[in-house]
């Protein structure tokens, strides 16, 4: 007999059970589970809807269920459906009928929605750890490579020169916003939706607010219909975590064109790469692929998360069952790539002369003319046109810029001079974007120092949210 099975005449179909059933996924919530019914049964005892003793044998039982489930020695089944009746069903066990008054005042639905927040802000204090050891790996590369200058591209062709440096933080800027977004979205999986029952709260006396507090949300959900129908943090979360998934397979792809013979501009460890069954000399940049490819993966749970709720009406449906699967898999593909990606990207090493032979060898200096000439009050739309022609003239003599000398130069306009040689230099090229923001030397270590700053309150805000959510466990 189901722990709800006192108004059936008969057993689900053992078809039904395997269907339905969540166990195999959802066991995943154990410990949070156990979290969740300890406070309550706290405050069952606080309000004296149950005893003091009777209180303690629940804690104490659910306390020996967890030290079993953790050892590996409690038994999960789909009989018992989901995590949740499954501790139920272990507590009894352990301490007989008394157990049963666990779950006074409360219903799977807001039990479930209780822990799916308890892990999800886990899961949040952790990836921002691990997106701040990206960051910092990609903040030393340019710490190191200040004077390192590669091709910068648009459209994949060769655009303006830039720092390599300055590549590298963009994306530390990128990881920056979504570490925002993550700790933006953590105040609105940090509510307790536990109290509010089924759908329409409970007729006991309950204390939803010493139940948060004992779980250290920030407060709690407002609506008891919301409470347990709302996965708009799951769907925040997703969103979240596909913006990341984008910026990770942005780099990837990077990587996999810049350590490729065609570029050559980096060259991954081994230990982040693999080789061929059948061509001996291949060294594949495998983890950066797979990182690019599984990026599809976490769209897909994002737009199946949408598609589930978007004709649900409130409160709970068994729809909603379809939450857990795909938010496990995305934080877990995601703890995974970035806890390869910090160590890849620290020790990549960067052929900086490759770098600069690609930047002498191509036409990426003709803004400077063209700027050049403005400087010398010719219009920029006839400066543009001057350089076009320049530059297609050295197309059709197999030459760069820097290789003509001032007579060619003055071909094209008596106005250039022989400073012209100084001012088409990669170096100088690159300096002269000496605006904020810009791939300039000083601009970018002005960029350095903004960064400075975010990765301490990004590590102030792990440090508090880590101790918040540790303070549980002491309780």
């Amino acid at each position: 007999m189901k722990l709800w099975g006192g108004r059936f005449t008969k057993p689900t179909n053992e078809l039904v059970d395997e269907y339905t059933a969540s166990i195999r996924f959802d066991q995943k919530l154990a410990k949070y589970d156990i979290q969740g019914s300890l406070a309550h049964v706290n405050m069952l005892a606080k309000c004296e809807i149950i005893s003091k003793e009777d209180a303690e044998i629940i804690a104490e039982g659910l306390q020996a269920v967890a030290k079993k489930i953790e050892a590996g020695e409690a038994e999960l089944t789909e009989v018992n459906e989901d995590i949740h009746m499954n501790i139920e069903k272990l507590l009894i066990d352990e301490v007989g009928a008394v157990g049963g008054k666990l779950h006074t005042g409360r219903s799977r639905n807001d039990q479930v929605a209780l822990d799916m927040r308890l892990y999800l802000r886990d899961a949040l204090v952790a990836l921002s750890q691990q997106l701040l050891d990206v960051q910092q790996a990609l903040y030393k590369q340019a710490t190191e490579n200040l004077d390192t200058i590669l091709p910068g591209y648009t459209h994949l062709q060769r655009a303006q020169p830039v720092l390599f440096a300055h590549h590298m933080m963009a994306y530390v800027f990128m990881f920056q916003r979504d570490l925002d977004r993550l700790a933006d979205s953590f105040k609105r999986v940090n509510q307790s939706p536990l109290g509010a029952g089924a759908l329409a709260g409970t007729s006991f006396p309950i204390d939803r607010h010493y139940v948060a507090e004992q779980l250290n949300f920030d407060g709690i959900c407002d609506n008891s219909l919301d409470a347990v129908s709302d996965r708009d943090f799951v769907v925040e979360f997703l969103s979240n975590a596909s913006l990341v998934s984008v910026h990770l397979s942005r780099l990837c792809e990077e990587l996999v064109q810049w350590s490729s013979a065609e570029f050559n501009f980096v060259e991954l460890d081994d230990a982040f790469c693999t080789g061929s069954s059948m061509m001996p000399q291949k060294k594949n940049p495998d983890v950066a692929e797979l990182v690019r490819g599984k990026t599809g993966r976490v769209y897909g749970h994002l737009m199946g998360m949408l598609t589930t709720l978007k004709g649900l009406p409130l409160a709970y449906n068994k729809d909603m069952q379809e939450d857990k699967e795909g938010m496990f898999d995305t934080v877990e593909t995601l703890q995974g790539a970035l806890a390869l990606f910090a160590p890849m990207i620290e020790t990549m090493d960067i052929k900086k002369d490759n770098m600069y032979q690609a930047v002498a060898k191509d036409y990426s200096n003709a803004t400077d003319l063209a700027d050049y000439l403005v400087g010398k009050d010719l219009p920029f739309r006839e400066a543009h046109a001057v350089v076009g022609q320049v530059v297609l003239d050295c197309i059709n003599q197999n030459k760069y810029l820097l290789d003509l000398s001032i007579e060619e130069f003055q071909n094209f306009s008596p106005v250039i001079e022989k400073d012209i040689y100084d001012v088409l230099s990669p170096e100088a090229v690159v300096n002269a974007r000496n605006v904020a923001g810009g791939t300039a030397k000083n601009r970018v270590e002005e960029q350095i120092v903004t960064a400075e700053a975010l990765f301490s309150k990004s590590e102030s805000w792990i440090i508090k949210r880590k101790e918040q959510i540790a303070r549980i466990i002491e309780k």
